[in-house]
């Protein structure tokens, strides 16, 4: 996990040339994707169509990242970040106070891909990321590419991530964002204010996530 310090982001949306500033905490965020290797390590399944326990975890859905979060919250012997309804499968709660795993937020995301820079990179796109230009039409290891500034790695291309918001309720109902670009996507996907939108049930072979956390007290 890494430490991403606090902030200000300005998110915004292509559809509804829409911008909004967020305040975003210190938080910690995973250096890479969850891999194939940890997902089965913690809920003895492999969803992904292509195999290898380097590679991120992809076609699982927005509800399977968040009851990974929990069970591996609780290998741990950490507070489950994820309160879900007994009486209704598609309700879950946020606890802010857990000290458990959990899906950054979208502010969360741009801010922490971003990593102080302004641009529509956090570097050039070939050496940040795998998308159609250079992936070679398939999904790659983590870590392959160049990290951002803060040590964070495949922010950009590989695998979409899935992130805690809903898309727009209003428009979309339950549709939660996704945030990074993937492997098979042209380079203007691959940007850090890109947002992309899917059902929480839809499992998708670009689609994984990444884990984000509490900061650690200090002392």
């Amino acid at each position: 996990m890494v430490d991403v310090p606090p902030g200000r982001v300005t998110l915004s949306d292509r559809r509804t040339q829409r911008s909004w500033p967020v305040d975003v905490a210190a938080f910690r965020m995973s250096a890479f994707p969850v891999t194939q290797a940890l997902y089965a390590q913690v809920t003895g399944e492999r969803p992904s169509t292509t195999r290898d326990d380097r590679l991120p975890v992809e076609g699982v859905s927005w509800w399977d990242a968040v009851r990974f979060c929990n069970a591996l919250s609780r290998r741990e012997g950490l507070t489950p970040a994820y309160q879900l309804s007994v009486q209704d499968d598609e309700a879950v709660a946020w606890d802010a106070s857990a000290d458990g795993y959990r899906l950054p937020t979208e502010a969360e995301w741009e801010h922490a891909c971003r990593a102080g820079t302004t641009g529509p990179r956090y570097g050039p796109l070939d050496e940040v990321a795998w998308y159609r230009g250079n992936s070679g039409e398939r999904i790659h290891p983590v870590g392959g590419r160049r990290p951002n500034a803060w040590g964070l790695y495949d922010m950009l291309g590989n695998a979409w991530d899935w992130c805690w918001d809903f898309y727009d309720a209003e428009v979309y109902g339950a549709y939660r964002v996704l945030r990074g670009g993937g492997w098979s996507d042209a380079h203007w996907s691959c940007r850090a204010s890109v947002r992309r939108r899917s059902h929480p049930t839809f499992r998708i072979d670009d689609v994984g996530f990444r884990l984000a956390r509490r900061p650690v007290p200090r002392e």
